[in-house]
């Protein structure tokens, strides 16, 4: 031997591939003996653009872009590419950002509710014959009878608090509040009846204000809104202390 440095390189190099048409990275695994048109074509079928209409650029392992990539003849190990570096794909025809991820733009079939409900392979008619969920009519008008009671006793708690009360709050996984009734009845903003409350301490979600709409007026965050079964009111001292509350 004379003695001379002989480098060993892997012949194969690990890389990051993004593209102007999609937001996500891919990696794979390429021949430095490949030339940069056969590169192309085998980027076609992971960044979805025609080889000709590729431009590539080399980044460096820590994204820093080092050339570009313009000798369709010449071999990929030609280029300072080594593990983790980015090879970014152009597409020069146009291409948007996500076009082939965004299923807004897909066509969709839509089947009439009507023709679907004569459908005897389908989910409904499976839960039709099995009376699975709303088509078991006993079990819905059970449901129902058990939230008309509910509603019942939201009402009934609801008419027995008045404005103005010291009251204390018991919502389940929360601590106990202590606070005034400021509001007392229906709501735009959820079905049934509900206790608009100003917590003694900021612990609450708004100021009395809910979707734009003011029911009471009070601190940010001191106010909240509760289900009615989860407020008790009585001689409760004005101290500092916190089903659904909204």
């Amino acid at each position: 031997m004379d003695g001379g440095v002989v480098v060993v390189t892997n012949p194969y190099v690990d890389v990051r591939l993004s593209s102007t048409i999609s937001s996500f990275d891919a990696k794979r695994r390429f021949n430095r003996g490949i030339s940069i048109a056969e590169l192309k074509k085998k980027l076609e079928m992971v960044v979805g653009a025609s080889a000709s209409c590729m431009d590539l650029e080399l980044f460096s392992i820590s994204d820093k872009f080092l050339q570009k990539m313009d000798d369709n003849e010449a071999l990929l190990g030609s280029y300072p590419v080594d593990d983790e570096c980015r090879i970014h794909v152009i597409d020069r025809s146009g291409g948007q950002m996500d076009q082939f991820t965004d299923v807004s733009k897909v066509e969709k079939f839509e089947l009439p509710d009507d023709a679907y409900d004569k459908r005897t392979d389908s989910v409904r008619s499976f839960m039709k014959k099995q009376r699975v969920g709303r088509f078991n009519e006993d079990e819905m008008a059970k449901k129902k009878a058990e939230h008309a009671a509910r509603e019942e006793e939201q009402k009934a708690a609801a008419d027995a608090i008045s404005v103005g009360s010291r009251c204390q709050v018991q919502v389940p996984g929360q601590p106990t509040k202590l606070g005034t009734t400021m509001y007392v009845g229906t709501t735009d903003f959820k079905p049934g009846y509900w206790v608009g409350v100003k917590y003694d301490e900021p612990l609450g979600k708004h100021n009395g204000t809910v979707e734009g709409k003011q029911y009471f007026v009070c601190e940010n965050k001191y106010g909240a809104f509760v289900k009615p079964l989860s407020v008790t009111v009585g001689d409760f001292p004005e101290e500092d202390f916190g089903l659904d509350e909204m």
